[in-house]
């Protein structure tokens, strides 16, 4: 969430930076108008009550006195009854304040390009080369299929579309890239967790998630409790200090788990409806960082670096793109996308997304750090796919295909697979 004093004193600079992010003008003009005029009552609120505390003492020295104060106890009584009006007017306008602030996405970045859409994102950088390996590429789901290590009709049969079973050395395949993703990220400094795969509402709202995209989400039909499944580990990683001061000492802090995802893709029908590539179930690696202010952007350079890593050692092309500011996420000032070579489709799709939300997500769940001086100062978050696991696989069973429809292993994975350094219909079963 925005600060609204930020609003408030540079009201015509803020809406230039969010009108490139969709933000319509009336939007600021009511919250701008409903803070004033909260202010406004606060102010005569302060008023009264400072006149029901002199009379109320008059009334007390007239009662010492056997005064009549029948007047004056009147009057406080409709003093008294202007104030609770006032007061409920007041809570009225912070209901509407935050109504729109918590549907006001983050302000860009100054070195984010302006941009509609993902034809505007900016290309920063590639690393390998895509192997012409003189045949016509399958898709993953095809080689999987083939191999009988993806089983997407009787997960469809199970739960529905966009769900499937890995079978075999495609579980031990998927088991062996988050374990190896784990372990690289540990290396760099981030400490393991494991975090509940249910949360509940104001959990989803400090990440960002609600109030804006609850149509996004899987949200249990539970009367006595607002749980909802969590799209990403980045909500239940950012909130570990939610309402916490963190000293400042500790910073920056490095978080990283694994878990399940669970996302209902509201919008995205008829988009990559088969495969790995957009799932309401899938696996992901995330990274979480608590940082200095100062230093959060210097953070999300080695975060990307971080994910670039996994890309590397597995020997995947891929390339890293900054996003524009129409195609970034709600919560980010920032966001570079790594986007990983897919050869049957002929192109790069995304694997990782990793993002700078400064102190927007930090506001919403009440982070805070103590600064040099000892005072409380708002955190930075940051938040990266290390990887996306599902899409991890289908990059490798592209990427590593063979003419005879096995798929050969890349090294670094090896040792994570038993030894296995080909997947073969022979020992695809695993057993």
């Amino acid at each position: 969430m925005l600060d609204i004093k930020r609003i408030r004193n540079d009201f015509d600079q803020v809406v230039k930076q969010l009108e490139v992010r969709g933000v319509d003008k009336q939007e600021l003009d009511d919250v701008l108008a409903y803070d004033q005029e909260r202010r406004d009552k606060i102010a005569k609120a302060e008023k009264l009550k400072n006149q029901r505390n002199t009379v109320s003492k008059e009334i007390a020295e007239l009662k010492r006195n056997k005064e009549d104060a029948d007047d004056k106890v009147a009057e406080m009584k409709t003093v008294g009854e202007e104030i609770s009006q006032i007061d409920n007017d007041i809570k009225e306008l912070d209901d509407k304040i935050h109504y729109i602030m918590a549907r006001i996405p983050n302000i860009a970045h100054e070195s984010v390009p302006v941009g509609e859409d993902e034809d505007e994102n900016v290309e920063v950088r590639r690393w390998g080369q895509a192997e012409d390996k003189g045949f016509t590429p399958k898709a993953h789901y095809e080689i999987g299929e083939d191999l009988g290590i993806l089983d997407f009709e009787r997960g469809a049969k199970v739960s529905g579309s966009r769900f499937l079973y890995y079978v075999g050395l495609g579980a031990r395949l998927e088991r062996a890239v988050f374990n190896f993703m784990l372990d690289q990220h540990q290396k760099e400094g981030y400490q393991e967790m494991l975090t509940p795969y249910l949360v509940n509402d104001k959990t989803m709202y400090g990440t960002g998630q609600y109030p804006k995209f609850k149509e996004d989400v899987f949200k249990m039909d539970d009367e006595e409790r607002d749980f909802t499944l969590i799209p990403t580990a980045e909500v239940p990683l950012t909130n570990y200090y939610a309402d916490e001061i963190i000293p400042g000492e500790n910073l920056p802090i490095y978080f990283t788990a694994f878990s399940p995802c669970f996302r209902s893709e509201a919008g995205s029908a008829g988009r990559d409806t088969r495969g790995l590539i957009r799932l309401h179930q899938f696996h992901k690696v995330e990274m979480v960082k608590f940082a200095n202010p100062e230093n959060s952007y210097d953070e999300l350079e080695k975060m990307t670096a971080n994910a670039e890593n996994i890309l590397q050692e597995l020997n995947l092309p891929y390339r890293v793109i900054t996003l524009c500011t129409g195609d970034m996420g709600f919560s980010a000032a920032k966001t570079y996308d790594v986007e990983v070579w897919i050869p049957a489709q002929d192109t790069y799709r995304e694997i990782s997304s990793c993002s700078n939300t400064e102190d927007f997500q930090a506001r919403r769940a009440k982070i805070r750090y103590r600064n040099a001086d000892g005072k409380p100062e708002l955190v930075h978050t940051l938040n990266g796919s290390g990887l996306a696991v599902g899409r991890t696989v289908a990059a490798i069973l592209e990427n590593y295909q063979n003419e005879d429809g096995s798929v050969t292993i890349p090294e670094a994975l090896v040792p994570y697979m038993g030894g296995v350094a080909e997947i073969t219909k022979d020992n695809a079963k695993g057993i």
